[in-house]
């Protein structure tokens, strides 16, 4: 049984609220991994035709249908209707919760527990571990009292309420196999068929899909009308400046890829990520001078990982110092490129590249 918390003389209570369709192949690790942290699980089944609704009620008799209506915030928003906890949180069937975040919930209930009521916060946000190099926040806990819903058709989100913090509970993706193929951008073409209003948000994550499904004329035409909306959030804007000079660049058109990137710089503090992709490009067309300088800045750059940015942490470390390794060579600087080399082999050891490097440089001598 989960364990209680009180705040104001009460318990409280936590719901898993879930969305889940044709998810045999993962859902039982998920449960699995956070058995004994809710007080509650609600499932949304949005159309199983497999195992899926048995594997949950080894967990739950808390199981919904729901039919899909191409819309992941519509099921989301049913999901949390039917859970009745003072807070309420989601995982995908593909999460998994390690072992030590086990301790860290139990931690946030206890602290919770010793707030009273007009002190506990909205919103809880906490790392989202996306990818072996992809790291960030994501509204992971929300209380029902405050709850104001799901947004969006694709890449849904709540809006943060008045009271937020950032909590160290952690969750893993880890995706199966199966492939998601053009399922977003599916999804976004019905509703936007269907007359559904697109917001600065849409946008960018619509232009990201079309993007992935290499249609970069549409891609670019999206972003350039996103990063003109007023309403678009800075750390998007910054974001799809990089996908849009991807898009220029697989067009042929690198200055116009250049031109995205420094406009990035206009959205707030450098990037890491947009301080690579400049170096790259400089490195690409023989200018290595100036992509040390970049890759420099980006090894320089602090993580913005807090502000909501999609940041690898590749790009404040591996990457740029990947980079000045070549580049140093390059320019004929041998003892900074062994220097650089050196500071990578020092964090990654058994990153292919810098096992090469460190091949390259003992194949003549030098290590």
């Amino acid at each position: 049984m989960a364990a209680n918390a009180k705040s104001g003389g009460r318990e409280l209570k936590f719901s898993l609220c879930m969305i889940v369709k044709d998810e045999e192949g993962v859902l039982e690790r998920c449960l699995e991994s956070a058995e004994g942290l809710a007080d509650e699980i609600v499932v949304a089944d949005t159309g199983s035709a497999d195992r899926t609704r048995e594997i949950a009620a080894k967990y739950t008799d808390k199981i919904f249908s729901f039919a899909w209506t191409d819309d992941f915030s519509a099921a989301r928003n049913f999901s949390f209707s039917k859970g009745s906890g003072d807070y309420l949180f989601w995982l995908d069937a593909d999460d998994v919760i390690p072992p030590p975040s086990r301790d860290a919930f139990f931690r946030l209930k206890e602290r919770l527990s010793a707030l009273p009521e007009s002190a506990l916060p909205d919103t809880i946000l906490c790392p989202y571990d996306a990818g072996a190099d992809c790291t960030y926040l994501r509204e992971r806990f929300v209380r029902r009292a405050s709850f104001s819903g799901w947004q969006g058709c694709v890449h849904e989100c709540i809006t943060p309420g008045n009271k937020t913090e950032i909590s160290d509970f952690r969750v893993g993706h880890r995706p199966a196999e199966k492939s998601r193929g053009s399922r977003n951008l599916d999804i976004y073409r019905k509703n936007i068929a269907r007359g559904y209003a697109m917001n600065a948000r849409d946008k960018y994550y619509y232009g990201r899909e079309l993007y992935y499904n290499a249609l970069y004329t549409e891609a670019a035409a999206m972003l350039r009308e996103m990063l003109a909306d007023p309403a678009g959030w800075a750390v998007n804007k910054i974001d799809a400046c990089r996908i849009l000079a991807r898009c220029r660049i697989a067009a042929g058109k690198r200055e116009e890829g250049y031109e995205a990137l420094f406009h990035s710089l206009s959205f707030g503090e450098p990037r890491a990520g947009a301080l690579n992709e400049i170096a790259d490009l400089f490195a690409g067309d023989s200018r290595p001078r100036e992509a040390i300088w970049w890759y420099s800045a980006a090894l320089n750059c602090r993580s913005h990982a807090a502000d909501g940015d999609f940041e690898s942490p590749f790009d404040l470390s591996l990457r740029p110092l990947l980079g000045l390794t070549v580049c140093l060579w390059e320019t004929g600087d041998k003892a900074g490129a062994v220097d650089a080399h050196r500071r990578a082999a020092a964090l990654f050891p058994d990153h292919p590249a810098v096992r090469f490097n460190a091949e390259f440089f003992h194949a003549r001598g030098i290590l």
